[in-house]
Order: C-alpha cells, then structure tokens, then sequence
C-alpha cells in the first residue's frame, strides 16, 4: 500500500457521490474568482470528467454568464466528432445550461488542415482573454480540471514526448499522439504551472495502478502528471473515486472546502 507525501490534498469518495464533492469545489473557485475580478476563467479536459460535472447542470448558483471556457487539449477534428473534447463538454454538460456560446472558445473548425495556424490560433484566443486583463508571461487560470490516463499522460502530454520541456509556448502541437487521434493541441507545463487552482479526476479502478506512481514519482520517471506542480502552494487537488485509490493509503478525513 502506497503511503503519499504529507500533506496532500487528495479526496476519495464512493463513484456516486464524486460529482456533488467537485461540483462544491468549482463552486467554491467561481465564487471567489468573480468576487475578486468579476469573471470565472476555467479549462476542461475530456474524457470521464465532464459527466463528473453533472451536479453543475441544475444547480442554480452556478453564474454560467461569467465564465469563460478554455480546452486543456483537443483532437485536431471537426467539432461535432466523437473524439472532440468540445463535443463531448458540449453533449454532457453545456447544451443543459444558460452558458452564452461566445464564452466557450474552441478550437477554429476552419484551420483543422494547418495544425500549426491551429494552434497559433488557439494561443491567440488565451491572450485576448488573458493578456488584456493580467500582466503575467503565462495565462492564470482560476481553475484547470486535468483528467489521468493510465499511462501518468495529462492533456495531451505524454511520457517521453518532446513537449514535456516546453517552455516558452501556451498552446503546443503534436502530430504523433500515442494514442488517437494523432493529431492533437495541448495547454503546456508554464500553463498548467500557473493556474490559481488545479483539480486532478481521476474514477475507476483503470486508474488504480497509476496513481500511487503519480503521487509520488522520482524525477527521472517524468511521468507527465506528477509534473503538474503549481507555483501557488497548496492549490493541486485530486478528487478521486474509491475505486482509483485503492492502492494509496491516506487518512480520509471528511472533505471540507
């Protein structure tokens, strides 16, 4: 049984009551960023987590005109296709809330053939809603959801992949995603590395072998996730299912926000 490093802000509940524990936990991060500067900045992965967010859906505090939605990554396909990130946000949480269209920003339908034009593009959508409001040499996100693959990959930053290191861009392009699509656009580290606040969820007992490696994994390993390192301490989260965490020992005080 793996013991994590102390303290850690990781949170493990029954499947079913998951989606009402992060739900209060992006509630939490709304409300203080808009009561700080009137607007809700948060990026979404794919995969399991937008129906983790189901118990946004009819929730009535929840100020959708505020926010502003950003993808983590994206499949470099048309937005209505079943491996879109977008796509699949949209069928599972957006279509269901008041949120106006204009404060979703994906990816331009129109640029799918020029991954480079893409993804140039992408970057300049973060600076016209970062760049005029905050002064910092990367976006601060109020809240990024990361998901975990089984392989320690998060957005579409994979083990061993060059654009571990990179350094300088917001939004990078790979054309050799080990898993498909291949063609794909991701935030970078300095992006993830900046945000106020980072959520980590993670369900189902394919991510149980993972997350002990994750939670505390030697440098030389570089498993993507545990690359995930805030400059603001403190602010890395993991809600995980009790499926997922079987393997890490830790005390499971109540979930307190």
């Amino acid at each position: 049984m793996h013991h994590p490093p102390n303290p850690l802000l990781l949170y493990s509940f029954p499947s079913d009551d998951l989606p009402r524990a992060l739900a209060d936990f992006v509630l939490k991060a709304q409300k203080e960023s808009i009561e700080k500067k009137g607007r809700f900045t948060i990026a979404l992965s794919g995969g399991s987590l937008p129906k983790q967010l189901k118990e946004l859906i009819n929730d009535p505090t929840v100020k959708w005109d505020k926010w502003q939605v950003f993808y983590a990554d994206e499949r470099v396909v048309p937005l209505d296709h079943p491996d879109s990130n977008h796509n699949l946000c949209k069928s599972k949480l957006f279509q269901h809330v008041p949120i106006p269209p204009a404060n979703i920003h994906h990816i331009d339908p129109v640029l799918l053939d020029d991954i480079e034009e893409l993804a140039d593009a992408y970057e300049k959508e973060l600076i016209r809603e970062f760049a005029q409001k905050d002064s910092a040499r990367f976006p601060v996100f109020d809240l990024i959801l990361l998901g975990l693959g089984e392989d320690g990959h998060t957005c579409s930053l994979f083990p061993g992949h060059e654009l571990i290191t990179e350094s300088d861009r917001w939004v990078a392009y790979l054309e050799d995603s080990p898993k498909p699509p291949p063609k794909r656009i991701t935030l970078t580290f300095p992006v993830l590395n900046h945000a106020s606040r980072i959520a980590f969820v993670a369900a189902g007992a394919g991510k149980a072998d993972v997350l002990p490696l994750v939670l505390d994994n030697p440098e030389e390993r570089k498993l993507p996730a545990s690359l995930v390192k805030p400059a603001h301490p403190g602010q890395l989260y993991w809600f995980v299912d009790d499926a997922a965490s079987v393997n890490v020992a830790f005390s499971k005080t109540p979930f307190k926000l």
